[in-house]
């Protein structure tokens, strides 16, 4: 994509990429794919905030090649160490030897360890400035959002706030990057809140901490390191960020996702009765095979609602392993405090329900019921999972 100008002498000088399949080698996003937002001004000095992932260096070069010479920028400053956002730096030095790295004093001693960079760089404190000559740019640290070193950069002129993985999400450009010029925004929040599952979640409170610390400025352009620049609703997406985060302490939403697994189909037989039983209260439904959703589609649903149904077979007298995965990576992003039953067959030994206690212990879920079958679901077995479905979506939509 061409450059794209945000305000006078700010642009937009990123890459999409719709190759990479797994983002941190983890979640998919082969069917969505990722920006590397990057950002240069000219001013008397000029500026690039943030970079790109190596793979994408000829291009990201080019980007910034047909808006000034590079070996003219004056300052490189990187948000955030990771490679995503930094891979291109030794290539970019390498062109541009003049211009001086700055960030936060975490991330100088990282630039050692990771790229063997220690010459020409500079720590910059919280809450410090940086005049380029019109422009004024304040940083602010932000440890934790998502890693130690993290910062964000704000432009005082235009109230441009440059977020980094702060209000970021998955999902390459098509064609537009601002939202008010995107016909699918939804498409971008709906990623933009599986990117908070999978990446931010962890750390939500560090999340609201440095919302309350951003408080004060008048934000008008929110830019983030991936995903759309928010320029006509910058407050949107930083709103749905405090929201997401409020819900690793606060009351999620009163809605049931159901997780379930099946060998043979008798579990999923039941899975069904217990389905329509949470349906006929109206109570708002997601259902995951986790033997066949990945997990980056899951979170987003366990993060936000208040009730989780967890139907499991016992498998080798443990809990099904689909299932024991699920709950480990609700405990690796602190999924906490919700509320769970569970229902699941057996075929000459159980197993599964004490083994699933033992997982959400640790995140302080509370158990509102639990029953098993041995093999192959009864009539009676799956009217009895019907009205188990039914209590437990009454108790949700009763919360207070």
């Amino acid at each position: 994509m061409k450059d794209v100008e945000i305000a006078r002498n700010v642009s937009w000088i990123g890459v999409n990429d719709r190759t990479t399949d797994l983002f941190e080698g983890v979640w998919p996003i082969h069917d969505v794919g990722v920006t590397y937002n990057s950002y240069l001004i000219v001013d008397r000095k000029k500026a690039v905030i943030d970079l790109s992932k190596a793979m994408k260096t000829d291009e990201y070069l080019g980007q910034i090649g047909r808006s000034v010479p590079i070996q003219d920028i004056d300052y490189l400053i990187l948000n955030h160490m990771e490679p995503d956002h930094t891979g291109v730096l030794k290539t970019l030095r390498a062109v541009s030897p003049r211009a001086t790295i700055l960030g936060t004093p975490k991330l100088v001693a990282m630039l050692k360890s990771w790229y063997g960079i220690t010459e020409n760089v500079r720590e910059v404190a919280d809450g410090e400035s940086l005049e380029l000559e019109e422009r004024t740019l304040r940083f602010f640290h932000a440890p934790f959002v998502h890693w130690p070193e993290t910062m964000v950069t704000y432009e005082e002129k235009d109230g441009i706030l440059f977020s980094c993985d702060a209000f970021g999400g998955y999902g390459a450009f098509r064609g537009a990057i601002f939202d008010d010029q995107c016909p699918d925004k939804e498409f971008y929040l709906r990623e933009s809140l599986r990117y908070y599952a999978n990446i931010v979640a962890k750390f939500s409170s560090n999340v609201l901490r440095a919302i309350d610390k951003l408080s004060g400025l008048s934000i008008r352009v929110v830019a983030p390191s991936h995903g759309l620049v928010w320029r006509k609703e910058p407050g949107l997406i930083v709103e749905l960020y405090r929201r997401w985060a409020g819900y690793a302490s606060g009351a999620p939403e009163k809605g049931v996702t159901l997780v379930y697994g099946s060998m043979y189909g008798n579990t999923e037989k039941m899975m069904n009765a217990v389905a329509q039983g949470i349906s006929s209260t109206g109570v708002e439904l997601e259902i995951f095979d986790v033997a066949r959703a990945h997990p980056s589609y899951v979170l987003p649903s366990l993060w936000t609602r208040a009730g989780v149904m967890i139907g499991a077979p016992t498998y080798e007298t443990n809990l099904f392993p689909p299932m024991e995965y699920v709950l480990h990576l609700c405990g690796l992003k602190k999924i906490h405090s919700r509320r769970y039953a569970m229902f699941g067959s057996y075929g000459w030994s159980g197993g599964a329900f004490k083994h699933t206690a033992e997982n959400v212990e640790p995140l302080h879920w509370q158990l509102d019921g639990s029953f098993e079958f041995v093999g192959a679901p009864s009539d009676e077995d799956l009217a009895k999972g019907e009205e188990f479905g039914r209590a437990f979506a009454t108790g949700i939509k009763e919360m207070h």
